[in-house]
């Protein structure tokens, strides 16, 4: 069998390209495996919601094959691609002739999509997940969201992976925190990845603000390119703040030194988008604690391997007393840590997933 493999790959800027770089490595043990190949016996198409992926989107439709859907709103993807009749008529495709209006209304209001829960409620998943002969999915909330959309398709939901690194020694550790410029035995956060409204930075940096004042050992690691200019722009007084360190996107080698020499993460995602995310994985699989969005995406998380912070009006407060249990209690940290990092190498090894990728594959080898 011949796999086609169609994806973002390094030195990709995105998620999405890393998870592929460590799939298909695995893969290549299992058989024969091209990347972009004219033709195949089985082809994996990587979806999202980076315009990395329009020509693999729109192979999807013209080649069915087995869809990965990293991301289970494509709204702001579709946004992104079509033009204004265009996507008004693909919008009516997925929700009815009844929804015409709303579209209009959407298609005019894009500027605020970041951040309106309306185009994370509306996924537009139907046309891909129609014509895919498999969707693969990395969490129970992705996978009704597309069942939503194409009642008839086949759902698999296979956990996104993790690839363990080569730590690095604790003596890099220590200068890289140096560098920083963080104090010897602070407690430092760390925020990492793209900086989109979703990713709740200015609650964040609010809370953080509030732990800071009432323990002057703590730092907080931003490390990540902003999209959205607005976004940076309403941020920048707080990034300026005591404590908060700023670094742009950071290449492999030192996203893996940054997150050994984070205490601990912050990944929150609302309004969420169906993913898994990566990061979260990274940091859970070398035994950091990870604060999460507590949403359905997160639900495959055993309560005491991370620590999910409530959305909405509590989000702030629910951040805050996280953040303070955390510096207050060292060995409580270190505890969910390693029950993470358990979680992690018992459900999501690359070698495990890449096994049932392969699996699937040759279900659909034709």
């Amino acid at each position: 069998m011949n796999v086609g493999f169609y994806s973002p790959l390094p030195p990709a800027r995105t998620g999405v390209a890393d998870y592929a770089a460590a799939l298909l490595g695995e893969l290549r043990r299992h058989g024969s495996v091209q990347t972009a190949p004219e033709r195949c016996d089985a082809a994996l198409y990587h979806v999202g919601n980076n315009p990395l992926h329009a020509s693999i989107y729109r192979r999807a439709l013209a080649k069915p094959g087995v869809v990965v859907l990293h991301d289970a709103v494509l709204h702001h993807f579709l946004l992104g691609q079509l033009e204004e009749r265009a996507y008004i008529e693909e919008f009516v495709y997925n929700y009815g002739e009844w929804n015409r209006g709303l579209a209009a209304e959407l298609w005019r209001g894009r500027a605020a999509s970041g951040a309106d829960s309306r185009y994370f409620e509306h996924p537009m998943l139907r046309r891909v997940a129609e014509s895919a002969r498999a969707v693969v999915v990395h969490n129970p909330a992705a996978a009704r969201a597309v069942k939503e959309h194409a009642p008839r398709a086949q759902v698999v939901e296979i956990p996104h992976l993790f690839c363990a690194p080569a730590p690095p020694g604790k003596s890099q550790v220590e200068r890289y925190r140096q560098r920083l410029g963080v104090a010897p035995g602070a407690f430092l956060f760390g925020v990492f990845g793209f900086l989109r409204e979703s990713k709740r930075l200015a609650a964040v940096l609010e809370a953080f603000a509030a732990v800071h004042r009432e323990l002057p050992q703590t730092a907080l690691l931003v490390a990540g390119q902003f999209i959205s200019g607005t976004l940076e722009r309403a941020v920048e007084p707080p990034l300026a703040a005591p404590g908060v360190v700023r670094r742009p996107y950071l290449a492999e080698r030192e996203f893996w030194l940054a997150a050994s020499a984070v205490d601990a993460c912050i990944n929150l995602r609302y309004p969420a988008a169906g993913e898994t995310s990566g990061i979260a994985i990274r940091l859970m699989g070398i035994g950091k604690p990870v604060m999460v969005t507590d949403t359905a995406e997160c639900a495959g998380f055993p309560e005491d391997a991370c620590l999910r912070v409530a959305p909405g009006v509590a989000e702030r407060e629910s951040l805050r007393e996280h953040m303070i249990l955390l510096t207050s209690m060292t060995e409580v940290a270190r505890a969910i840590g390693s029950r993470g990092a358990r979680h992690i190498r018992a459900h999501h090894l690359v070698e495990t997933i890449g096994t049932r990728y392969w699996e699937l594959l040759c279900e659909f080898c034709t």
